[in-house]
């Protein structure tokens, strides 16, 4: 076993996910999440017994209380299996929407909210894009909480709103200040549980012909007339955007190196068909250059991702996520591209049957697609980075 305290933290999640985990992923694929949640609640039950729970939290919250360079490292052995992070209680949305009442809760909604988030015991859901306007433009939103003495009034209308079904809370981007001279300025964050009068979960979005279930779905949710105390404020009013935008440099980095443990995964599956595969007796799949091609570019690929990823994270860990603005874009863009081509290169590699819920490759592109267009567009991460370059350059250009 490695000797450092997190190689030896990485070698038991790395053995927790691969003995305890990949064997419940066929009935997830055939069942679907509610038939698992049994399983995975004694699975989540041995994780906090481990003492490997959450490692992105303070230990005084039940976590290990890594760095975000260290919870890097654990996010990509945990993305070896799509019932990683669940298991480890360190899922979106919760993980970003912990972290938001970590440094920006009162110390009631901690209590009431926080807390049992970190336990486990609830899960949350994070209500900001709107089918009605481009989620490529955050400060443009349709969504309104009036204040209307001691509550807001929320109306509005959202979609991909991750794992609503079954969430306890929903944390809703809203205008609030709709006449703030900043556009940025103009919303804010608001707790509203989804049990309030006028939360309405409409449906789970199907994609790709999969609608899912419980943790494992995207709903479209609508607020009607949704009234909440002004306490359910988080932060300060029209302070939205911002918190919005911290809340996703950190954020970054848990999805890319979650794609870089899929995508390890994808590639371990397409090695394992080239050398198995046989075209004809004695001639192996492998034996083909194209097939060998792939294999090379995809590792090079990978391990250009996780230094990128790894850099980015060090640098949020030592100057802040503003600091790293054009590295976590980089990476944004980048490590989606690379998954999804390790992704495909795997399913041609298998043929027909990576087209089949008989490998996990399947749902890997069914869900794992949206990589290049959730927390921003590709294109406008890259636009973002040339800008920046071109400053250097003495060129202004808008986005």
């Amino acid at each position: 076993m490695p000797g450092t305290p997190l190689d030896r933290i990485l070698h038991q999640i790395r053995t927790f996910v691969r003995d305890e985990l990949i064997p419940l992923e066929d009935g997830l694929r055939a069942g679907g999440f509610a038939d698992l949640v049994p399983a995975l609640e004694e699975k989540r039950r041995r994780v906090k017994e481990l003492g490997l729970w959450a490692p992105f939290l303070p230990e005084a919250l039940g976590g290990l209380g890594m760095s975000l360079t260290e919870y890097a490292r654990v996010s990509e052995e945990l993305g070896w299996s799509m019932l990683g992070h669940y298991s480890f209680n360190c899922q979106a949305p919760d993980v970003g929407n912990m972290e938001l009442l970590m440094h920006h809760g009162s110390d009631d909604q901690r209590a009431r909210w926080l807390g049992p988030l970190a336990s486990g015991q609830i899960r949350s859901c994070f209500s900001m894009t709107e089918p009605e306007h481009a989620g490529s433009n955050p400060i443009h939103l349709g969504t309104t909480a009036v204040r209307d003495g001691d509550e807001y009034v929320i109306n509005g209308h959202k979609w991909f709103t991750s794992s609503a079904e079954g969430s306890a809370f929903a944390i809703v981007m809203a205008v609030t200040n709709p006449d703030a001279r900043r556009p940025h300025e103009r919303a804010s964050q608001i707790i509203v549980p989804t049990d309030t009068p006028g939360f309405r979960l409409v449906r789970n979005i199907s994609i790709m012909g999969e609608a899912g279930e419980g943790y494992f779905s995207h709903a479209e949710v609508t607020y009607e007339e949704c009234r909440v105390p002004v306490a359910n404020l988080i932060g300060a009013e029209g302070s939205g955007f911002r918190l919005a935008q911290e809340r996703l440099g950190p954020g970054r980095i848990h999805h890319c190196m979650r794609w870089i443990g899929i995508a390890e995964r994808a590639f371990d599956l397409m090695c394992r068909r080239a050398a198995e595969r046989e075209l004809a007796p004695g001639e192996p799949l492998g034996s083909k250059q194209a097939v060998q091609h792939w294999i090379a570019e995809s590792r090079a690929e990978i391990h250009a991702s996780r230094l990128m990823v790894l850099d980015a994270a060090e640098r949020i860990d030592r100057e802040g996520a503003p600091a790293a603005r054009v590295d976590i874009s980089l990476i944004k863009f980048f490590v989606a591209s690379v998954l999804q081509r390790v992704i495909d290169r795997a399913i041609q590699t298998h043929g027909a049957l990576g087209l089949t819920d008989d490998t996990p490759l399947a749902s890997m592109a069914r869900h794992e697609r949206a990589a290049r267009i959730y927390d921003g567009p590709d294109e406008v991460h890259k636009s973002v980075v040339a800008r920046e370059i071109l400053r250097g350059y003495g060129v202004s250009v808008a986005i």
